[in-house]
């Protein structure tokens, strides 16, 4: 079977770009409407992309002087989008950390149903104070706490989704039984975080699980997406990087008893597209130049866990900064920025211009063929399965991407010219649907790809 790229389209109000919602073309109020968002999701589905997807933090994000602050809860937002589109995925960011298992596994597995097998959830453990405080804690759990508390966190809700046999239903009008009790499977769950008692409330939806999707590069994250994750979400900012990640990753998967292929690797690109190179690095500086510095600084000193007024502007990031391991919160990030910093020598001023489009994933400034080009680099020299698509201006972005670059991956015969007769997501990524736990053997049915 022919290797063909995945894509995501990660959409972020007005843009990656952090000073997109400056532009002319940009509403600064996109991030709470709903029109936005269904025009978004039609471009990506008009584009055969595989999945959009929505980040979100149970916390308010950087400071309202900086960029639109503040977001749709994105299980809401995606209900929306169900009913407005056929065939893409939606995935959702959700916290291990601040939420419940039986509640999160009842959304998502609603979610599920109500759009026809087509839902996906980002797990993230959430790092940062400001999160913690608003759930009643002093301080953030430890980086291996919170990883901890989510792989049985994962566990109960492999347990619930696989409480209903997939014929617990049975109909009978005429023998007045709707359901069979046997075929319910009550989680039972004691553990050290979480006491589950019962079943779902809600049958075994048509993907089984939503597809599972996880975006940390710590040690402790690829150990968790080795056991968990079906797709990755990825920064890297050179091809070697993301071949080592990527290798690394599939290797884990491998040692782990899972099948290499039923894990995707999605890294993270924003670009900036123009008919000429000149026209897209013109268009670059002019989101550089409406940056506000003050608000990076502050952002990168945060990161950096330094005192407020330590970095200047015009110097190099300081030679003393922690290590990595003495950091809680987004490790992997940490130490891409800081990778990033020292090995291109950048003031502080230069490393903010390269953050500001995607915080540290790769962007790319160039002609639609030179993004195609780049995006087959990656994908046929063992660095990405496909790729997380950044637009640093929505909707123009993905417009011109869907528009211009889509074609020549068709082209080239890298990426689908139709949505195909699979119509879950777990079907667009080519993996199959999970055989539920409380079955053994598991029919044949449930061991073919959705």
């Amino acid at each position: 079977m022919t290797r063909t790229l995945h894509l995501n389209a990660f959409l972020m109000n007005t843009g990656h770009h952090e000073a997109s919602w400056r532009l002319p073309e940009s509403d600064p109020y996109a991030h709470v409407d709903l029109a936005h968002y269904v025009n978004l999701a039609r471009i990506a589905e008009r584009g055969t992309f595989d999945s959009l997807f929505l980040a979100d933090g149970p916390q308010l994000w950087s400071n309202l002087a900086q960029r639109p602050a503040g977001a749709l809860e994105p299980l809401t937002l995606l209900t929306a989008l169900a009913t407005a589109t056929e065939h893409i995925g939606l995935i959702a960011t959700a916290s291990t950390s601040y939420n419940s298992p039986y509640n999160l596994a009842r959304k998502f597995a609603s979610l599920d149903i109500i759009s026809g097998g087509r839902a996906g959830w980002n797990i993230v453990t959430t790092a940062g104070a400001e999160a913690a405080r608003n759930f009643g804690l002093d301080a953030e759990p430890a980086h291996a706490e919170r990883y901890a508390r989510a792989a049985e966190f994962l566990d109960v809700a492999l347990k619930l989704w696989d409480s209903w046999e997939d014929d617990a239903i049975v109909a009978d009008k005429a023998a007045g039984v709707w359901g069979d009790d046997a075929k319910i499977h009550p989680a039972r769950h004691q553990g050290t975080y979480f006491s589950v008692a019962g079943a779902l409330n809600v049958p075994r939806s048509p993907q089984g699980y939503p597809l599972l999707v996880q975006a940390g590069s710590s040690e402790d994250g690829k150990a968790f997406a080795a056991r968990y994750a079906e797709a990755v979400f990825t920064a890297q900012q050179t091809l070697a990087d993301a071949r080592a990640f990527y290798t690394d990753l599939k290797a884990r998967t491998e040692r782990a008893g899972r099948d290499p292929d039923h894990i995707k690797v999605l890294p993270g690109i924003v670009p900036v597209i123009g008919s000429t190179e000149a026209e897209a690095k013109a268009a670059e500086r002019v989101l550089e130049d409406h940056i506000v510095h003050e608000h990076g600084v502050a952002r990168l000193e945060n990161l950096l866990r330094l005192e407020p007024g330590t970095l200047d502007l015009d110097r190099e990031l300081p030679a003393d900064l922690p290590p990595e391991s003495a950091v809680e919160g987004a490790k992997s990030r940490y130490t891409l920025v800081v990778e990033l910093a020292r090995r291109e020598r950048l003031t502080v001023r230069r490393l903010i211009g390269r953050l500001g489009g995607g915080r540290g994933h790769l962007t790319f400034a160039g002609t639609p063929e030179q993004v195609a080009d780049a995006i087959e680099t990656w994908f046929t020299q063992g660095a990405a399965d496909g790729f997380n698509i950044m637009p640093a201006v929505l909707p123009s972005g993905l417009e011109t991407f869907v528009d211009q670059v889509v074609p020549i991956l068709r082209v080239r015969g890298l990426f689908r010219t139709a949505y195909g007769p699979r119509r879950t997501l777990r079907g667009r990524y080519g993996l199959p649907r999970p055989a539920n736990q409380y079955l053994t053997p598991a029919p044949a049915l449930l061991r073919t790809p959705s």
